[in-house]
């Protein structure tokens, strides 16, 4: 073998400066290395703690439309509340109209007619407030909007129906404001069947 082919072999001083180059690259790469990591920890802290930022501020807005919403349903409760009060004090004076009207003679056509006018003028300005009068006459006793002052014994009409009015009852937007008093058909006891008739014979 010619000593041409031989590879150089590096001095001494070489290898050692070469060893100590990539032993410097490593710890510069090493270095980076925790420095991507120590970047990557606080991004990663960083979203979490936008997320939980993003999350507190969704539940505060949740919270902020649900006091809006309460806080409008209360007024309304307030505002209807206030409008019945309103309403119950005028009806006293429609009885007034209506009793007016009907002990009126045939002899003051015009005072009566002044009063229908007026009564009339009260009762539609009522109506677009939204009170609506309570079905009696023919209806079936409801003691939910019926209040009976008199009872009548009698088999010319259904059992609990509605006979006559005495007091007007009127609703506020779907709500009782005062129960009609009304006068009611009762059957007599004689012409109620027993309650053992009225159960289904065994079959035999």
């Amino acid at each position: 073998m010619n000593d041409e082919t031989k590879p150089e072999v590096p001095a001494p001083e070489t290898r050692a400066e070469v060893a100590a180059e990539e032993a410097g690259v490593d710890y510069e790469v090493r270095k980076l290395q925790a420095q991507i990591d120590s970047l990557n920890e606080r991004l990663k802290k960083l979203e979490e703690e936008k997320q939980a930022v993003f999350a507190q501020l969704v539940r505060r807005q949740a919270d902020h439309e649900n006091f809006r919403k309460r806080a409008e349903k209360e007024k309304q409760a307030f505002r209807q509340k206030a409008e019945i009060e309103l309403l119950a004090k005028l009806l006293p004076v429609v009885d007034g109209f209506e009793r007016a009207l009907a002990s009126a003679t045939n002899n003051t056509d015009d005072y009566r007619k002044g009063i229908e006018l007026i009564y009339k003028q009260l009762t539609d300005i009522l109506a677009r407030a939204g009170l609506e009068r309570i079905e009696t006459f023919g209806q079936a006793f409801d003691p939910l909007v019926h209040h009976a002052i008199e009872r009548v014994e009698t088999t010319d009409y259904p059992d609990h129906q509605v006979l006559g009015e005495l007091q007007a009852g009127y609703r506020f937007k779907n709500e009782l404001v005062r129960p009609a008093l009304v006068r009611v058909a009762v059957h007599p006891a004689g012409n109620a069947k027993p309650a053992e008739e009225s159960k289904s014979e065994p079959v035999t």
